[in-house]
């Protein structure tokens, strides 16, 4: 019997076709198995499950680079099938839609998982047959496998799922359904937004924000406004978005300044930013000001570097001198170069002192961003005690765009670095349009 409690994971995610990395736990990380899960749960598995597994490393496994000599050997090496083009043999195809039935489930998560890469008529037929099996597991994983493949035939299925007695079976239903797209499931998602189950209305929720229709965006503010689980309320609010819903901007702000839940909070700013959402720029800057949570103030702030309103120029400043956390200090700096402001507040200039590597770059950006010659002062004196070459070369580059004069620029062609150098020397010439420095792009934005 194959013993993979931690090994599993690996093994799936050797088999995507875009994979590249596994998810290991390490250090403080709590997300995915342990280095220790791992090894132990790798005694005494066969050779061609632990082959997949190192494949998942993803370290040069399989190619030229990997060592001449492995501890599995050549003769087990993964035959590199990880690509939907890579189609199995029918009689593999219904080995593992029988392996479906199996007691094990890593037998068939892996199995789902498996059938899931290929869009085959066989594979998709054996799944639609089974989302009437009298097993309720079996019931779910088929709508499972129906959600990887995403063929357009099983929309009527899919659809009959939802009203299936299992929860499992409903929620990979709705679930599939947003995957394959198809506005004729949008009437049963709608349904899905009153399920008794948490897991069916998240699932729903997601699955209209990815069905492109405006008619589902009165449920979702109901939901966003009404459901006692914060799960279902923040993909609500990531669903409104995605939908553009400009209906929604004023109960987006409301929830985002309101709600228990800091991540229920943080997607309603996350919205709003993506909304192009001016009105809401007034409750964005508050919240940015003094939510409690780290990750709800720093999305209020990109949200308004997302919105280019230059009267947001002095709360950003603010934020930037005042807020106790680097992360929001380096986004509230982002945001001030991205809102096309003319003139350097005060804030931004004296971040370029800032503790913090990522703020310091950030304001330098932002600076060279805004061009003004007011601040040009300011930038020299921080770039003779800046010790960081990476920011060195952001603060010249702000120099030169803030008009330094030909003169002060001759100082840096004693430099060391070669690149300041010749930066100084487009800057003395006359090339204002020294080349771009890449935008700091702020922290991942939350996704469902």
């Amino acid at each position: 019997m194959l013993r993979l409690a931690g090994l599993s994971i690996a093994v799936v995610a050797a088999l995507w076709p875009n994979h590249t990395t596994t998810n290991i736990r390490t250090g403080g990380d709590t997300h995915g198995p342990s280095i220790h899960d791992i090894i132990t749960a790798a005694h005494g598995v066969p050779a061609a499950v632990c082959t997949m597994a190192a494949s998942a490393v993803g370290n040069g496994w399989g190619n030229w680079a990997d060592a001449p000599v492995t501890p599995l050997g050549p003769s087990t090496r993964w035959s590199g099938r990880q690509s939907r083009r890579d189609e199995a043999t029918p009689e593999e195809n219904r080995f593992l839609l029988d392996s479906l039935s199996a007691s094990d489930g890593c037998v068939r998560e892996l199995a789902v998982r498996l059938l899931g890469r290929t869009e085959n008529s066989e594979i998709v037929s054996g799944l639609l047959s089974r989302l009437s099996a009298a097993d309720s597991t079996l019931r779910a994983v088929a709508a499972f496998g129906l959600g990887l493949i995403e063929p357009r035939n099983a929309v009527d299925g899919l659809v009959h799922t939802m009203r299936d007695a299992s929860t499992g079976a409903r929620a990979n239903s709705a679930w599939a359904l947003g995957r394959i797209g198809d506005g004729r499931s949008v009437a049963a998602e709608k349904g899905a937004l009153g399920d008794a189950s948490p897991l069916v209305r998240e699932a729903a929720a997601g699955a209209l924000g990815r069905l492109d229709s405006a008619s589902a965006v009165p449920s979702l503010i109901k939901i966003l406004r009404n459901d006692d689980t914060p799960s279902v309320r923040r993909v609500a609010a990531w669903a409104l978005a995605e939908l553009d819903a400009k209906d929604a901007i004023a109960d987006l702000g409301n929830v985002m300044k309101s709600d228990k839940d800091e991540r229920v909070r943080e997607m309603c700013a996350w919205a709003l930013g993506n909304l192009d959402a001016s009105s809401a720029n007034a409750a964005l800057l508050s919240v940015a000001r003094s939510d409690a949570d780290v990750s709800v103030r720093e999305t209020a702030v990109w949200a308004l570097g997302q919105h280019n309103d230059q009267d947001m120029a002095e709360g950003l400043s603010g934020i930037l001198t005042s807020d106790k956390d680097a992360k929001v200090r380096a986004t509230a700096a982002w945001a001030l170069g991205q809102i096309g402001a003319d003139k350097a507040p005060r804030g931004l200039t004296d971040a370029l002192g800032d503790q913090d590597q990522q703020v310091r770059e950030r304001a330098a950006w932002a600076l060279g961003q805004i061009g003004d010659a007011a601040a040009a002062p300011a930038i020299r004196t921080a770039l003779m005690k800046e010790q960081d070459t990476r920011i060195q070369k952001v603060e010249v580059r702000a120099l030169i765009h803030s008009g330094e004069r030909a003169d002060r620029l001759t100082e840096l062609l004693e430099s060391k670095d070669p690149e300041i150098r010749a930066m100084a020397i487009r800057g003395i010439a006359g090339h204002g349009g020294v080349d771009p420095w890449p935008m700091p792009m702020p922290r991942p934005r939350p996704f469902p």
